[in-house]
């Protein structure tokens, strides 16, 4: 049988051979005693392509946006989230478990905007929660890897600091706005007071995040990582892979774009589709004709493709490293045929 062709994510990814000869082959020490010395390099190298003092690295992206949230914000308050970002949705409500502090929604729009955060500021009250942070995402996952401009992004966090807020941006995907628009890094990350990045997503690591921002904040997380559970011994065998795609994987993210345009293309001639135009790498469907989503997911998975449902009505297919352009041809006329 042929290997499915699986867009469910871009973490399905498998490390390369030589990510794996490159965590093999790792120098390691202690990092909780007496510091890793390629978890260092890891953590020296992505503060310096953000532009920050310092960076940290964490096991997942979860934990490290948990960590900034810890380190940012105040127990009791609110924290301002768009209702469609990951860490309202995907983060097993560690706002309020782990921070003590409650997400108050930003609704409308695909991604936060200036008008929408202004209608969801609160009018001043003796009665009402205080709020501490402001959390943006870029690329915007639910939004279907849409990119908010640096301008754009700029104005929502002077918005932001205007309230007296902290600014965290979840970056899981800020490589690829980087590549989609060429804005350099540090001029993303300089409109935070902390940026997370991931490993384990475009670039093909098995694991791995990392917290970029000053020392003080950094500091901070650090202490919640280790309150978290995140404190690892020698985890240089995991910033090695994280290494690895920094420096062989990075420069092929435009692949993943190029490749999400094509198969939106395919897609959006089915006779019961309407496909979002994608920005970066990552393609929402939405439904018509009274069609499911987990019948569409099935009956792709069937020929041999699999999707992920997002919505009763919406499925997402994602183009990473381990898919080629004849495979992503051949899921977009599978699924413009399933939708047909």
């Amino acid at each position: 049988m042929t290997e499915p062709i699986d867009l469910r994510s871009d973490t399905v990814t498998k490390p390369v051979p030589g990510m794996r000869r490159a965590m093999a082959d790792a120098e390691v020490g202690d990092d909780v005693l007496d510091g890793d010395p390629t978890t260092r390099r890891l953590e020296e190298r992505v503060a310096a392509m953000l532009g920050t003092e310092r960076a940290l690295f964490f096991p997942t992206g979860t934990m490290a946006n948990q960590a900034g949230l810890w380190a940012l914000s105040q127990p009791g308050t609110e924290v301002l989230a768009h209702e469609d970002s990951h860490i309202v949705n995907w983060e097993m409500a560690g706002a309020a478990a782990l921070a003590g502090v409650q997400p108050r929604l930003i609704r409308g729009a695909p991604r936060i905007t200036l008008e929408t955060l202004a209608a969801a500021q609160r009018a001043p009250s003796r009665d009402a929660p205080r709020t501490s942070l402001l959390c943006l995402e870029n690329t915007h996952n639910g939004a279907g890897g849409m990119v908010t401009p640096v301008d754009e992004l700029a104005a929502i966090a002077a918005q932001g600091r205007a309230l007296g807020l902290a600014v965290l941006l979840d970056g899981a995907r800020l490589w690829n706005a980087n590549v989609a628009t060429g804005t350099p890094l540090p001029a993303f990350a300089a409109l935070a007071d902390a940026t997370m990045v991931s490993f384990s997503k475009g670039l093909g690591a098995p694991v791995g995040a990392a917290l970029a921002g000053s020392a003080d904040v950094i500091e901070r997380a650090w202490e919640a990582r280790k309150r978290f559970g995140g404190g690892m011994r020698q985890s240089g065998v995991l910033a090695a892979a994280a290494l690895y795609g920094l420096d062989h994987h990075y420069d092929r993210l435009g692949d993943d774009h190029a490749n999400a345009a094509r198969f939106a293309a395919i897609v959006g001639e089915a006779a019961h589709a309407r496909v979002v135009r994608p920005d970066t790498n990552i393609v929402m469907i939405d439904l018509a004709g009274g069609r499911d989503s987990a019948d569409v997911a099935r009956a792709a998975a069937a020929r041999g493709v699999k999707v992920s449902i997002w919505l009763p009505t919406r499925v997402r297919a994602v183009m990473h490293l381990d898919v080629t352009p004849a495979q992503v041809e051949r899921a977009a006329m599978v699924l413009r045929d399933v939708l047909s």
